[in-house]
């Protein structure tokens, strides 16, 4: 099995499969809504299970990357189709491709105008976003990132709620501003390199990049603009206000990939990318950032305790949940790192699961408003035990994945400074006022007189949508216990990482 993996293009297979359901679907009859959804979700499974296989034949003992394929492009400016996978992008990859089928098929019953169009724009994201994971070229990785713009910002705009069009243009505003500054530094890394070697063969190549020692100006000014690229994305404070706006009105599958992986886009650019590139950089920014984290950290929770919306409230709890993931990344500890990519994997699968209850109660009530609710104990139990679970989860409980994420980031950031550990536990505690605190009013007490109102109306979660949630569950408690799973397959990356690095910045020592 693993032989023959290794002779196919599995990297370009996982990538393009779902383009090519997009062209099937293209050409279906837009009134076949059944052919059109189960090709939808049936390419999506297939992107999954490719994606699995390559996980069987990953070897995570083996330094660099894996399962290469390169191909000239623009031979004139040594622009190529150039992927790779690590450990890191291995577990984001699969990340993707469980989270789209998972989202595909809870958007079976909401989406009901424009299905057609609706699936393609979410099978051409998938796209982008697996590719942004596997680019080994500065050029393909760019035409990636930019490409997963354009389906989200459809999504939102044309299947999101009454103010999409605001949410939408906001998004693409920021996003924008950013990449832009951040194709800039891609040019100028390229015009440096050819430049200094007289050739422009391998001047847009990441490996060969990796290598190259930039000049300490450029350095911090490319960083500066690949940081704030990732910094939107992620998002950071003070970058984050786009975020909300996003969530409260994109359709619930819209909300669980933008929270469960465009927002590891930034994390992982912030990785792969800002940091190895610019090493002398980022020690010089690392006290900015670090500061920046933690106020967005405590923000976070602080405005999600207050927050009087369902989506608004978990909007603002990755706000808060993926400054651990930056907080992590720039103490340049080993502790520190993996407890930022446990946290991304352990953010996406819970409020990835979140974003779904959300989804089913509003389905029911067509409304998110927290005071409106109250009661749903009694008559929603299934919807009930499993929000206690993911909100469990989500607020930090041991033996689930949000836990390890969040707890092996403080032993990094108490390694680098203890303070800084400090601020970050009482965000943890925060997390769980907010999150408690929004499900004792969501489901204890009687009925609401709006939730009685609603008749038969009010029914208990279907099959489906206990499917969309079952995988869910089970990575939550498998990661939780066995979070060696996931430490194994990225340990050589994040060794490498540390070791091009160097010690940690001491800025704020």
């Amino acid at each position: 099995m693993i032989a023959a993996i290794q002779g196919l293009p599995m990297l370009t297979l996982i990538t393009f499969t779902p383009l090519v359901g997009a062209i099937l679907i293209a050409f279906l009859p837009k009134e076949r809504l059944a052919w059109i959804r189960w090709t939808a979700l049936g390419t999506a499974l297939v992107a999954w299970v490719f994606s699995l296989l390559l996980l069987t034949a990953f070897n995570p003992a083996q330094s660099g990357f894996q399962f290469g394929e390169v191909a000239d492009w623009v031979p004139t400016f040594g622009i190529q189709y150039k992927l790779g996978v690590d450990g890191i992008s291995m577990a984001l990859v699969v990340l993707t491709t469980t989270l789209t089928w998972i989202s595909i098929l809870a958007s079976f019953a909401p989406i009901k105008e424009r299905v057609k169009e609706y699936m393609i724009a979410f099978l051409i994201l998938e796209v982008g976003m697996t590719g942004v994971f596997l680019a080994l070229d500065m050029f393909l990785f760019y035409i990636f990132w930019e490409l997963v713009l354009i389906p989200m910002y459809l999504i939102i705009g044309i299947w999101g709620g009454a103010n999409r069009i605001y949410a939408t243009i906001k998004f693409v505003l920021y996003t924008l501003v950013g990449s832009l500054l951040m194709l800039v530094a891609i040019l100028a890394m390229a015009y440096t390199y050819q430049a200094n070697t007289g050739t422009w063969v391998g001047a847009f190549d990441y490996l060969k990049l990796h290598e190259f020692g930039f000049d300490p100006t450029l350095q911090f000014f490319a960083f500066g603009a690949f940081f704030l690229a990732f910094a939107i994305k992620v998002p950071m404070f003070p970058f984050h206000t786009w975020l909300p706006d996003a969530h409260v009105e994109a359709p619930t599958a819209g909300s669980v990939i933008l929270a469960g992986v465009l927002l590891k886009l930034g994390g992982y650019g912030l990785l792969r990318f800002a940091v190895p590139l610019f090493p002398q950089a980022a020690h010089e920014w690392a006290p900015l950032i670090i500061v920046l984290s933690l106020i967005g950290i405590v923000y976070g929770a602080i405005v999600a305790l207050v927050q009087p919306d369902l989506k608004k409230l978990v909007a603002y709890s990755s706000v808060s949940h993926m400054g651990f993931v930056t907080l992590g990344i720039f103490v340049f500890t080993e502790q520190g790192l993996h407890g930022a990519l446990l946290q991304m994997i352990a953010h996406g699968i819970l409020t990835g699961g979140l974003f779904l209850l959300v989804g089913v109660i509003y389905e029911r009530t067509h409304d998110r408003t927290i005071a409106k609710m109250g009661g749903l104990a009694g008559a929603l139990p299934v919807y009930s035990a499993l929000l206690g679970f993911f909100v469990l989860g989500s607020l930090g409980l041991p033996g689930l994945a949000g836990f390890i994420g969040e707890f092996v980031t403080i032993i990094g950031a108490f390694d680098f400074y203890p303070w800084v550990a400090a601020v970050a536990a009482l965000a943890m505690m925060l997390g769980a006022a907010y999150l408690l605190f929004m499900y004792q009013r969501v489901i204890f007490g009687d009925l609401s007189d709006f939730l009685k109102g609603l008749g038969h109306h009010l029914t208990d979660m279907t099959r489906t949508e206990v499917v969309t949630l079952a995988p869910l569950i089970v990575l939550a408690i498998g990661f939780g216990v066995f979070p060696g799973l996931l430490l194994q397959l990225w340990q050589g990356p994040v060794t490498d990482f540390i070791a091009h690095l160097g010690p940690a910045a001491t800025a704020l020592r």
